[in-house]
């Protein structure tokens, strides 16, 4: 919805669609988008790894310690963006300044929907014609921007804490 509502960005958004992959099919996906493109935003949402981190047994290399040896071997012109737990946490930051660790996204949603009470996580709802989801988070970009710089930078020593990255994408878009 970003690229639909600031024309002038030339820009293409991969997948068109969310899609659940593993970790090891993302970083192909992005290295092979490296290859042809000038800048890659790798937008991960942590929720998933902290929990299979946390499943994994005893032994086997958990989905943290490979994402960190993908984020060692990133290509040059790749940003990795991490929102912890999700995306939501982002819209969150647009109304009020938070570093709660929220684990998973249905704990973000009770506090998510005292500001947007219709929200679902659904595509009907990010690309409703009467006002997308950017649209109508627009307005409080700037609080969001400020709000997100407030929560830091990922750190691999210390997954449980409230994070979006997500002003990243903005301040190297000229969009904040």
């Amino acid at each position: 919805m970003m690229k639909k509502n600031e024309k002038l960005l030339n820009i293409n958004v991969e997948p068109k669609l969310p899609q659940k992959k593993i970790l090891s099919e993302q970083y192909k996906m992005v290295t092979e988008l490296a290859k042809e493109s000038e800048k890659v935003f790798w937008i991960i949402d942590f929720d998933n790894i902290n929990k299979e981190t946390r499943e994994t047994k005893k032994g086997n290399k958990t989905p943290l310690q490979e994402l960190k040896e993908f984020y060692d071997k990133t290509p040059d012109n790749t940003i990795i963006i991490i929102n912890n737990p999700c995306l939501e946490f982002w819209f969150l930051l647009h109304y009020e300044p938070t570093l709660k660790y929220f684990a998973t996204y249905a704990d973000i949603k009770k506090e998510l929907k005292k500001h947007l009470s219709d929200y679902e996580k659904t595509e009907k709802y990010f690309k409703n014609s009467r006002q997308d989801i950017y649209q109508h988070l627009k307005p409080n970009l700037a609080t969001a921007i400020n709000n997100a710089i407030l929560t830091g930078s990922f750190d691999f020593k210390n997954t449980h804490k409230g994070l979006s990255e997500m002003h990243i994408v903005f301040n190297k878009l000229g969009l904040n």
